[in-house]
């Protein structure tokens, strides 16, 4: 039997009675956000990816059949692109590491200014949409960019660092790199100081130290990071097609889709072969650390010993760090220049600036931005909604298969956004609105809900953490006190949970301004398109790459004032919750 509370004050079975109903009430209301939530993910997650799988297994007449896969590594072109993307995303993981162990091991490790300030500048690659990038970086080391000008002028020989898979390995690895730095430094944090210690005591010193003790503690953050750049640089539909390689599995597809139809059954073989490369990218970093045991008694930031740097390892250090920045900060610099030049060719600076960019993008491409900030804002709202019920279903509830909306929500990191806008596109298919004669996949309602399935896993992430810093206690305190289950999570849970659902807010928000996969394929007009496809479609001509750069630099001040008014936003909840709290 249910237990039965009070009010306090109250006397008599008559007072008992709404208490009663009340924690009836509450007692359905997981059972309901269970509900809803499967529903969710269910109808805009595995059904549209189930009918992608679905349909590369089928022939024409129904009948289950894996003679498309034959078909599709019998013809050169895709066992190529197959090759290609496979190469392209190991090297880039192999570079990001290259530039993200070494900054995160020194901005750790050692003491020295500006670590803070090289950590945040560090991150700042993932703000801006890759295939920007590329078009930058083409502008200062293409083969007639900035750098190779210089090196053909005073040394005699260029280096063809943009160009084909090359370039592409190029552009993905510095723009990836952050999701290895951020995770190993979290790793390399957390390490006790205890182990070092020890290992210092019985010789090892320098590279020794840091390959026998330092990294393989610190292993679970890198193989986590690891596997998001594969994941991602193996999915990347823009960088490619941008720089003109089609060659690989995602350009493929797209291209596909668009030029033979949403029936073809290669795009959904090529879609099948991304699913299950992501998908065993992200189990591998995972097996790799079944039955070892990295956990170490203390944490906190100062649990490995920094020490000072001498002048010259300070210089070596410094210089290093410098290298890397100006390199990773290379796309910034270079849509920057771009935004404002009014001719850049063949030449190490723009040769004259104008402001008639802007003014292009004002005119042009105002509404691309306001659908960016709508879309965005209500994909990162649902994530947070959505991420703290299982949050709270999981860790606050006993309900059955309650694991399982973590699970699922988590498998959207493995799809493919052009995977998912295929989904949709193919399930979607003769559609209309209800009492309208308007087709689904005509609506700008696809882009948010793409928007909002691929970034739930960050949300969710996020608020789980948020949520198991909040002691249970606190809520038995507060339902103690006659509060409701709805009433302790409105005015105590959420508050104090707040940052949390911040944080995954802002990644949710940040990373869907920049998404292109879902977007290419269903934007179906300009007037319904964000900023990331207005980007794009600027970029496919010379004379429209200065508007494209110009929206390019507008889109990082979207995301970056998205990021401050929400800091404002939970800041001014927070004072109003510590005002009715004193």
């Amino acid at each position: 039997m249910s237990a039965v509370y009070s009010e306090p004050g109250a006397a008599g079975p008559g007072a008992a009675r709404p208490r009663r109903l009340l924690h009836a009430l509450t007692g359905v209301g997981p059972w309901v956000a269970f509900g809803l939530i499967l529903a969710f993910l269910l109808l805009f997650l595995l059904i549209p990816v189930g009918l992608v799988v679905y349909t590369a297994f089928i022939n024409e007449t129904g009948a289950l059949t894996i003679g498309h896969f034959a078909n599709f590594f019998e013809q050169s072109v895709f066992r190529e692109s197959f090759f290609n993307s496979l190469v392209v995303s190991m090297a880039s993981v192999f570079f990001a590491s290259l530039i993200a162990v070494p900054l995160a091991y020194l901005t750790v490790r050692f003491e020295f200014r500006g670590a803070l300030l090289i950590q945040t500048l560090g991150v700042l690659p993932l703000i801006m949409p890759p295939f920007v990038g590329a078009v930058a970086l083409q502008l200062i080391f293409g083969r007639n960019g900035s750098l190779n000008l210089l090196l053909n002028e005073y040394l005699g020989f260029t280096i063809p660092i943009m160009d084909g898979l090359v370039g592409v390995t190029f552009v993905e690895s510095i723009h990836y790199f952050p999701f290895i730095l951020l995770n190993l430094v979290a790793s390399m944090r957390n390490i006790d100081g205890a182990m070092e210690e020890s290992a210092l005591n019985l010789g090892a010193r320098g590279w020794r130290l840091f390959r026998r003790v330092i990294f393989p503690l610190a292993m679970p953050g890198y193989l986590a990071g690891a596997a998001l750049v594969f994941v991602k640089v193996f999915d990347d539909l823009g960088t490619p097609l941008v720089m003109g390689v089609t060659n690989m599995l995602a350009p493929q597809a797209y291209l596909r889709i668009t030029s033979v139809g949403i029936d073809d059954p290669l795009g959904y073989v090529i879609s099948v072969i991304m699913i299950a490369f992501s998908i065993l990218a992200l189990w591998m970093a995972a097996h790799v650390m079944k039955g070892k045991d990295y956990a170490t008694l203390q944490k906190g930031g100062s649990s490995l010993q920094r020490r000072r740097l001498s002048a010259w390892e300070s210089v070596l250090a410094y210089g290093w760090i410098g290298l890397i920045l100006l390199v990773t900060l290379a796309p910034h610099i270079g849509i920057l220049l771009m935004s404002f030049s009014k001719v850049w060719s063949f030449s190490v600076l723009p040769d004259s600036y104008t402001l008639e960019h802007y003014a292009t993008v004002f005119t042009d491409s105002k509404q691309m931005i306001g659908n960016t900030l709508l879309y965005c804002f209500i994909a990162a709202g649902l994530d947070v909604v959505i991420g703290t019920s299982i949050a709270y279903l999981i860790l606050r509830t006993q309900l059955p298969a309650r694991r399982w909306l973590d699970y699922l929500a988590s498998a959207a990191l493995a799809i493919p956004g052009l995977v998912l806008a295929i989904g949709y596109l193919r399930m979607f298919k003769g559609v209309n609105l209800p009492f309208t004669d308007t087709p689904v996949v005509t609506t700008w309602v696809l882009i948010m809900l793409a928007y909002a399935v691929r970034r739930l896993p960050y949300a969710l992430r996020s608020c789980m953490a948020a949520l198991q810093q909040v002691h249970v206690s606190l809520e038995e305190a507060a339902q103690s006190l006659g509060a409701s289950r709805l009433s302790t999570i409105r005015r105590i849970m959420v508050p104090l949970m707040m940052g949390g659902i911040l944080a995954g807010f802002v990644t949710s928000f940040i990373t869907a301004a920049v998404e292109l996969s879902a977007t290419i394929l269903l934007s179906s007009a300009q007037s319904q398109a964000p900023m990331s496809y207005g980007i794009y479609l600027y970029m496919q001509s010379i004379s429209g790459r200065g508007p494209g750069a110009a929206l390019g630099v507008l889109a990082v001040v979207v995301v970056g004032l998205g990021t401050y008014f929400s800091h404002r936003f939970v800041e001014r909840s927070r004072t109003t919750v510590q005002a009715k709290q004193g």
